[in-house]
């Protein structure tokens, strides 16, 4: 039964990290700062999250800033293994996954491509760790010519399938990442299936927008399962959906990238509903950070943060804006895949405390922790609420 009028939105800046924790050499990540990068960049300006309280983050390596914030803010520690959109997404919403989700270096095993290609029909090319777009580059044309899917994986726990949509319809592919989601499971459960259909001819092939991912089912309650058996309205806005799995949602909303999110986003704030928002903006990370395009990232950054005084300006008085990430992406090291860094917290809202640090938290699972909290809902997650504290 619903017992506040509270409609929080929760948005999550993918890979938008901010400093690497103290284990990040153990992933490789040793020295990533995410934020750090882009605000070397010359397209990096973000007047509005600095008024929210992100330059007063302890130690992200940025400036501090004095002046008084109109929230809250924090960053928070991973406690799951690992450092993929799931586990950190799951990690969100109360769920530490304690074993990291199976990476695959050398490509998948021949049991595994032997019989996904059995029960397609089709034979694969490369299976073995690939950028998205160098992938399509190499193995297009090939691919074209034989209808030979493009299985490749990266350093997260995915499953990618690679296809030009004149050669295998949108629809048929998803079929293909259903079928090796079936047969991804136990050891070889991958965090994420994902479509990553492309179009146009060599040498300018490019990825469209149809992308869709295929995430394992939640093991347990979540903040969003706990939500919707309670009568609140759980909306997610872009990628939210794969990444859970269709679970503890009310409507989902796809998008075709950040702008699109963020119109989503202002188009909820003008409805009436009572309950969660839930937003993932993912450009930051497939377009800027796997590309190690700094000044891209920045932009993407600069562009989000022009829109916040209107995404304020539709807050109502019970309203609660959540802005956050979910792991690193590094645009400036060697890498291109994610890297193991805290994550930012910002909150702001009318009755929300201003210019309260929350420190330096262990565990993403304190935003959903404290989001039931905030809903009144006794918590079956993981995690340790902040609410009461962040209340004026």
């Amino acid at each position: 039964m619903k017992e506040t009028k509270h409609r929080v939105f929760l948005t999550v800046l993918d890979s938008f990290g901010v400093g690497a924790m103290p284990d990040a050499a153990a992933y490789g990540d040793e020295g990533s700062n995410t934020l750090l990068a882009c605000s070397r960049s010359s397209f990096f300006h973000l007047p509005n999250m600095k008024r929210l309280g992100l330059f007063k983050i302890r130690d992200t390596g940025v400036p501090y800033d004095e002046t008084e914030a109109l929230g809250a803010f924090c960053k928070l520690a991973e406690k799951s293994k690992g450092k993929d959109t799931t586990t950190g997404h799951w990690e969100i919403a109360g769920i530490i996954s304690e074993k990291a989700m199976p990476v695959f270096p050398n490509g998948f095993p021949p049991e595994i491509i032997q019989e996904f290609e059995r029960r397609t029909g089709r034979k694969t090319l490369c299976n073995r760790p690939y950028s998205g777009t160098e992938v399509i580059r190499d193995y297009g044309r090939e691919h074209m010519k034989t209808g030979a899917l493009i299985v490749y994986t990266s350093a997260d726990s995915v499953f990618q399938i690679a296809a030009h949509e004149d050669v295998v319809p949108v629809e048929t592919l998803y079929d293909y990442c259903r079928t090796a989601r079936e047969l991804l499971q136990g050891p070889y459960g991958v965090g994420r299936v994902i479509a990553r259909p492309f179009a146009g001819q060599y040498p300018d092939f490019e990825r469209t927008v149809r992308r869709h991912d295929f995430s394992l089912v939640p093991p347990r309650d979540t903040m969003l399962t706990q939500l919707k058996e309670s009568g609140y309205d759980v909306i997610s806005i872009g990628k939210i959906v794969d990444i859970f799995a269709d679970t503890g949602l009310t409507r989902s909303l796809r998008t075709t990238g950040n702008d699109d999110g963020i119109a989503k986003l202002e188009s909820v704030m003008q409805e009436d509903f009572c309950g969660l928002c839930f937003t993932n903006l993912v450009d930051f990370d497939m377009k800027y950070g796997h590309r190690n395009d700094v000044d891209g990232y920045a932009k993407a950054l600069t562009s989000f943060d022009s829109h916040l005084p209107a995404i304020q300006s539709a807050m109502r008085d019970d309203d609660i804006l959540m802005i956050t990430a979910d792991h690193g992406c590094d645009p400036s090291t060697v890498s291109t895949d994610h890297s193991r860094e805290y994550i930012p917290l910002l909150v702001y809202g009318k009755h929300i405390m201003p210019n309260l640090d929350l420190g330096i938290r262990s565990g993403f699972g304190d935003i959903g922790a404290s989001i039931l909290d905030c809903f009144h809902i006794t918590s079956r997650i993981q995690g340790t609420s902040f609410w009461q504290e962040a209340l004026k």
